[in-house]
Formats: structure tokens, sequence, C-alpha cells
């Protein structure tokens, strides 16, 4: 077991290529999720519009991208655009495609917590004078991004861990080089490396986000 998952001399060989795809992966992660973010704030600002003209067609946008496994996208963008005249590297393909994807679910968030803020909170603030863009900037937007802080803490998480996807694409993200070296070493000892290291990256924020839900369940009652 030790010489198939833990050996130290391959750990050594391995470790400044895995390195370079924990940077690469970090960095990924600094793009699609602020992209997907703004992706999915843009989206429950145009829900809060009720015209049926801007209501149907963003909620079709936002069930059909749910609805969309995030690597068939990829695939697609990656091996199909192309075709169309518009060939992208990697990382624009997981850029596109996370924000796409994951837009539509910290949309789906951002609209719940915008929800649950009461239309009284609004009423009040466009009687102060402010307008209705003002009123949801410094109202409502800081009360709805404290009610699903746990929801959108736990959506970035599987955005992170979804960079691995880009491995597909020859993305040299942490994934990717792990198994470059696995080729070059003949030993899973660098997947393991990998784990080890998404689990470190990782587990500090699935506390944190045990933390908050504690304290909101803690809240209710």
């Amino acid at each position: 077991m030790i010489e198939a998952f833990f050996n130290i001399e391959i750990m050594k060989a391995a470790w400044p290529i895995v390195l370079t795809g924990l940077w690469n992966t970090i960095l990924l992660s600094l793009i699609v999720v602020p992209l997907g973010l703004l992706g999915g704030l843009i989206l429950a600002l145009l829900a809060s519009i009720k015209h049926p003209l801007v209501r149907w067609p963003l909620m079709a946008w936002v069930d059909f991208f749910r609805a969309f496994p995030p690597l068939v996208l990829l695939v697609l963008l990656f091996a199909g655009l192309p075709f169309a005249g518009l060939e992208l590297g990697g990382f624009a393909c997981v850029a596109i495609a996370f924000f796409l994807n994951t837009g539509s679910y910290y949309g789906e968030i951002f609209r719940a917590g915008i929800d649950s803020v009461p239309a009284g909170q609004v009423e009040a603030a466009r009687s102060t004078g402010l307008s209705r863009m003002q009123s949801m900037r410094y109202v409502v937007l800081p009360q709805a991004v404290r009610n699903v802080m746990p929801d959108l803490l736990s959506n970035t998480l599987e955005v992170v861990k979804l960079t691995s996807l880009g491995s597909v694409v020859a993305v040299p993200e942490l994934l990717y080089e792990a198994r470059q070296a696995q080729s070059i070493t003949y030993n899973p000892t660098p997947i393991v490396m990998a784990a080890v290291i998404y689990f470190l990256l990782l587990w500090p924020l699935v506390r944190l986000l045990s933390r908050l839900e504690n304290r909101a369940l803690a809240g209710r009652h």
C-alpha cells in the first residue's frame, strides 16, 4: 500500500508538477467563481423584473443551464466551437462553461435571498428618496447575501471541485498535472497527492460552512 499510494520518492519527484497544477487550480478558481457570482447576480436582478417578456426567457435560460451537465457543456464548447470558426483555449472554455452553468445556480441563490427580504424594506428605502437600484444596492442586497451566505459558500465549494473538469480539455490544473505525473512515474501516488491537496484546500471552507449553518439554525430557534 505504501509503495503503491504513498511512495515518498515519487512524491518528491512529482511535487513540482503537482504544485504547478495547484497554482493553476487556484488561478482557475479565482476566474470562474467571480464569473459565476457576477452571472448569478445579473440573473437575480433580472428576475426582479416581473414582465413576462423578461421572466419567461430568463426562466428558460436558468432551467436549461442548470439541467445541462457542465462536462457536456465544456466539451461542446471546446470541441464544437472550432466547427463554427471560433477556437478558444481550454481556460476560456472552462470560464465560459462555468459562467453559464454555475451562474444559473448562483442566480437562484441570489434570487431566493432577494425574495427573503420583506417588501416593506424596499418601500421604506424608496420613501427616503433612494431610487430602485439604490434600494437594491444599499438595502436589499446586503441583507439578501447575509441570508443566503451558507448556500453561496456551499455552491462555491462545488464550483472549486468542478474545476477538476478542466483536465478533460487539457487545462493544466491539479488533476491534469497529477495524471501527467502518474503517467511518468507509473504510480498512483500523484493522484493521492492531488486528493490530499483538494481536501486541505477545501476543508477550511467546509468547516466555515458548518459553522454558518449551525449559527443560522440557532438563530431560527
